[in-house]
Formats: C-alpha cells, structure tokens, sequence
C-alpha cells in the first residue's frame, strides 16, 4: 500500500499527515504522540477516528504539525487522520460524519480593530 496523504486544519494549525500500513505508531514532528501531546485528553482527540473505525493497529501515522496552539493542532491532526482513512475506505465516510470528525471547524480569531483594546472590547467610556 502506498502512503495517503492529508491535509487538516483548525484554527492557525495546520496537519500534513501521511497515512501507511503498519503497526498503529502515531509519530508528530519526529516524536511520539503521547511525548507531544501530554495530556490524555489532547491524546484521546487525536485518536478518535482511528478507534471509531477499530483501526488504530492497522496504520502508521506520520505527522508534520504547524502554528497554532496545542488543542488546535489535536484537533488538526484529527481531521487530517479522518480525511485519510476516508481516501483509504470511502464507506467509512458515514460512521465519520456522524461522530463530527468529518467538517472542518471554520472559527478562526477575529482580528483586533483600531480605537479598540481587543477584538471587541472597548476602552472604558468616560462621561465626564
């Protein structure tokens, strides 16, 4: 079987993800996802597809992440690792869609406006 390559994406990170027949190892920027990802939350995210599917054994993933911060880029990875699997198995594309990993999240951060202090915060208002 030859590599499949995705792409996912959530807020500023980005996943290029290269998706092989293996042993079930998850490797991020050249290190262990469980040394990358610290906490099991962040861990169980990244697995999500790949247990629905009951193929966490079946693949190697091969992960280059990028930007963003450490909750987006899991979830990143997720949708990469989905897209994936359904280049891999078309049919598994309904058992995915119903658990949410299919769509792609479209918030992103609001940019800050001039004569503001945030986003949408303003200054404090004097009357007098």
């Amino acid at each position: 079987m030859e590599v499949i390559n995705a792409v996912g994406r959530r807020k500023s990170a980005i996943a290029r993800v290269y998706l092989s027949e293996g042993t079930g190892k998850v490797t991020v920027n050249g290190k262990d996802y469980k040394e990358y990802f610290p906490t099991g939350t962040l861990q169980y995210i990244v697995l999500q597809p790949l247990n629905l599917l009951e193929v966490a054994n079946k693949y190697d993933v091969k992960v280059n992440l990028d930007g963003g911060g450490i909750t987006g880029q899991a979830e990143a990875l997720r949708l990469g690792i989905t897209r994936a699997l359904m280049d891999i198995n078309p049919e598994s594309r309904g058992k995915l869609k119903a658990a949410g990993f299919v769509t792609r999240d479209p918030r992103e951060v609001e940019r800050k406006k001039p004569g503001q202090k945030k986003a949408r915060k303003k200054f404090q208002f004097s009357k007098r």
